[in-house]
């Protein structure tokens, strides 16, 4: 398996979103946004398409060139979006991740069907399709998923701060908005960069199961971190194993293998409650 070019590149992504997934995902728990990343995914659809779109009107061969990038900005912009009407609206981040979901799809559909394609072509999108990451892709990906880890990594106190108690954040001094915009964004580039491991439809478990299983044993913020990136990176890399020898997807055995884990860490953690 090791030896085989395309498994190399799929293995070195698999391990990258892995690994930064988890980091963005436990200040999205802490926030209580655990669906902010499907409705990034959602909006990220509309991105695809777009770059179809684009690239299909310059000629570019495939037409699929500006997918990721559509996809990039589509997130940004849309995670920006959701960030501002949230802040400044009582319950508005509830309709601003519906108006996500619903017009992402929708929107994705509709211009899909104006760039010439079908929507059978957002399957690989909405799946994942980590057979096809290309040298392009990995350049990409290891670029993301560095400013991820740097920013998750390195902001990690005020961010702390601010996804734990906006107003003492705010009183201490800290650019809560600021920050507050930066945990979106970032949460975006999550999204896009996970897009060919598990797909715009599961990614958000990927971002939030590995966290939900360190909580379960960790009480600290930084351990559930520590522990839901080595989980996050042990589910990627074994869920990709998986399917290198039995022919299913990656992204759902991914995801399922992660729930597993969390439901084998919640039984065991019962089971030993019972015990004391």
């Amino acid at each position: 398996m090791l030896t085989d070019p395309l498994m190399q590149r799929a293995l070195l992504v698999a391990l990258l979103v892995g690994l930064s997934a988890p980091v963005i995902g436990t200040y999205l728990v802490q926030r209580k946004l655990s669906l902010l990343g499907d409705g990034i995914g959602h909006v990220a659809l509309t991105g695809v398409a777009l770059g179809w779109l684009v690239g299909g009107a310059m000629g570019l061969v495939p037409n699929d060139a500006l997918a990721v990038p559509g996809a990039v900005v589509a997130a940004v912009v849309g995670a920006v979006v959701i960030e501002t009407v949230r802040e400044r609206t009582r319950g508005g981040g509830d309709v601003a991740l519906a108006l996500l979901f619903y017009g992402g799809i929708a929107g994705g559909v509709l211009l899909i069907g104006l760039a010439g394609g079908t929507s059978a072509n957002l399957v690989a999108y909405l799946f994942g399709s980590i057979s096809t990451v290309s040298t392009s892709d990995v350049v990409l990906t290891v670029a993301l998923c560095a400013l991820l880890l740097g920013v998750g990594i390195g902001l990690r106190p005020a961010l702390f701060a601010v996804s734990h108690d906006a107003e003492f954040a705010r009183a201490a001094g800290l650019p809560v908005r600021a920050l507050n915009v930066v945990i979106a964004v970032v949460a975006a580039l999550t999204v896009t960069v996970s897009m060919r491991v598990v797909g715009l439809l599961l990614v958000s478990a990927l971002m939030i199961v590995p966290v939900a299983v360190a909580q379960l044993v960790s009480r600290s913020f930084g351990t559930t971190m520590r522990l839901a990136m080595g989980l996050g990176t042990a589910v990627c890399v074994v869920g990709l194993s998986i399917t290198y020898w039995i022919p299913i997807s990656p992204g759902a055995t991914i995801v399922v293998l992660a729930i597993v884990v969390y439901l084998a860490v919640l039984l065991g953690r019962g089971v030993l409650g019972a015990r004391r």
